[in-house]
């Protein structure tokens, strides 16, 4: 539980260096507590946009920072924790980009926005969990390579027939956890509950949820349901948001394994010692940032038609 002097303290350092505070769902719900904006990877992008401040602090993992630097290259970006990183976004190479577009034509590289910076700047347009069906949808491409997440990229595939993706074999570890053994058993205990998943996991376990969709589309169909009991599939510092808004209804996990270390390492008193000292900064080449920033611009235009 975060104290009042740490509350004051957090208030006294935004206001001194015009800083606004950024979070994930996934991070310690007390960080989330004390952030300006929370939300999922979509709409911190969106936010990153619109941010007037002079300084953003990240609290969450390495490539959001760079996404919220690359979409403000005038401000100064500082990351909770320097090494706080996703494993999925280093889970593809240029050279699988290089080799797809030389071998088709009419090939779109649809960028999950889980990637670093080098690797959107190979890309077409970037997406979320979010927004990846409509933006993949509104593609003229017929050919889709997507990266660098499989099962995200095998669940659009099977709701855009007429297009043709080529599958990359990255994964988050958190989602691939949850396997579908689980989940029977936690029904089994908890019968009136549904199952809410996130489209990383795996094409058995979505096979047996009442709902798919990103960590906000979780957060809303909870609180819009007349249901009073859920399974969640996703990284468990959603329950946060989800006991937020829903105070009356029960959230339960399906196994121990849905925990991310490196969103865990965002803590309260990191966040207080980086709005001391505005470090770790994210700096990218201008280069670098320019390239990257033109798939992340195009995934917020698709995504808004």
């Amino acid at each position: 539980m975060i104290s009042d002097n740490e509350l004051a303290r957090i208030k006294e350092l935004k206001e001194k260096h015009d800083a606004v505070i950024l979070a994930h769902y996934y991070v310690d719900g007390d960080v989330q507590a004390v952030a300006d904006y929370v939300g999922d990877s979509f709409f911190l992008a969106k936010a990153a946009t619109k941010i007037k401040a002079k300084t953003i602090v990240f609290a969450g993992v390495s490539f959001m920072g760079e996404s919220a630097k690359i979409l403000n290259p005038e401000k100064k970006v500082v990351m909770v924790d320097e090494f706080a990183d996703c494993p999925m976004a280093h889970m593809v190479d240029i050279d699988d980009i290089k080799k797809v577009r030389e071998e088709y034509d009419d090939v779109a590289v649809v960028c999950y926005v889980n990637s670093t910076a080098e690797i959107k700047s190979y890309s077409d347009v970037c997406v979320t969990s979010s927004n990846a069906l409509k933006v993949v949808k509104n593609l003229p491409n017929k050919n889709i390579f997507f990266i660098p997440d499989y099962n995200l990229a095998h669940y659009i595939s099977e709701q855009l027939p007429e297009k043709h993706f080529i599958f990359n074999d990255g994964f988050c570890h958190v989602h691939k956890s949850i396997n579908k053994e689980e989940v029977l058993a936690a029904k089994e205990l908890h019968p009136d509950a549904e199952v809410l998943t996130h489209p990383e996991c795996t094409a058995d376990v979505l096979a047996i949820s009442d709902f798919i969709g990103s960590t906000s589309e979780i957060i809303d169909y909870a609180t819009a349901s007349a249901k009073k009991e859920f399974l969640v599939c996703t990284e468990m510092g959603v329950f946060y948001e989800l006991g937020q808004k829903n105070p009356e209804k029960k959230f339960y996990s399906v196994g121990h394994r849905q925990f991310c270390p490196n969103m865990k390492k965002v803590t309260v008193d990191k966040l207080i010692n980086r709005l001391e000292n505005l470090e770790p900064e994210v700096i990218l080449p201008e280069e670098l940032s320019v390239k990257a920033n033109a798939p992340l611009i195009k995934m917020l235009e698709l995504a808004s038609k």
